[in-house]
């Protein structure tokens, strides 16, 4: 009976494959479309002047969306994957293996300040310049990352309510703001941001983006560094 079911389940496969080869087969070869013009052509009413995030938060908004929706997933299925457990700080871990431990503090304690300020650079930035949220977070979460490697910041545990409000909360934002926008300015379109308001409606979705992307993006490191305590401390 096993080998009846894996058999079909070979022929299912094999007849999905086929039928999948013949519709590429099929298809018309793609006509050339110059899509640069078209942003170009487009940039004065997207609300900002670089094309990157004209098309990111304007003319492909709803990718973006999706984008960071697929990174909360992540972020959630790692939580899923390891459970409850208590913090742990790498603090003592440093202090038995590493003699130059102050000197490694006071330059986190310089360098973590001017990376917050790039974040907040590179966020302000983007509307015209290469730059934007996801730049802004990743700066973000690799201070976090930096000062949980020195000891700092302890590695996370479950995610209290707060932590868990930081990482919503740009996905919330950016929900309102299609919403909002679906049922003032365009009725029945999603994020098709009137020209006159759409550099504002970008920049606060970039702000909350810019926080929540920076907690997903840290938390991918920090919820797992407990692990790796725990399995330093066994050895």
């Amino acid at each position: 009976m096993k080998n009846l079911f894996n058999a079909l389940v070979i022929v299912l496969f094999a007849v999905l494959g086929l039928t999948l080869i013949w519709v590429i087969l099929e298809l018309q070869p793609p006509t050339h479309v110059h899509l640069s013009k078209q942003v170009l052509t487009q940039l004065d009413a997207s609300g900002v002047t670089h094309p990157v995030t004209a098309v990111l938060l304007n003319f492909r908004g709803y990718d973006t969306l999706l984008e960071v929706m697929v990174l909360l997933l992540a972020l959630l299925g790692v939580l899923a994957q390891i459970g409850k457990r208590e913090q742990r700080n790498l603090s003592a871990w440093f202090r038995l293996s590493q003699p130059y431990l102050q000197v490694l503090l006071w330059l986190v304690r310089m360098i973590v300040p001017l990376m917050v300020l790039v974040a907040g650079y590179l966020l302000w930035v983007g509307g015209h310049q290469p730059g934007g949220a996801f730049q802004a977070g990743a700066v973000l979460a690799a201070a976090g990352v930096l000062l949980n490697l020195s000891g700092v910041l302890p590695s996370w545990a479950e995610p209290a309510w707060n932590l868990r409000t930081g990482l919503v909360f740009g996905l919330l934002v950016f929900l309102l703001v299609a919403a909002a926008v679906m049922v003032v300015a365009s009725p029945g379109l999603l994020l098709q941001y009137p020209p006159a308001s759409a550099g504002m409606l970008i920049l606060l979705i970039e702000m909350g983006l810019t926080l929540s992307l920076g907690l997903i993006l840290a938390g991918l490191f920090l919820f797992l560094s407990g692990d790796a305590i725990e399995d330093e401390a066994e050895k």
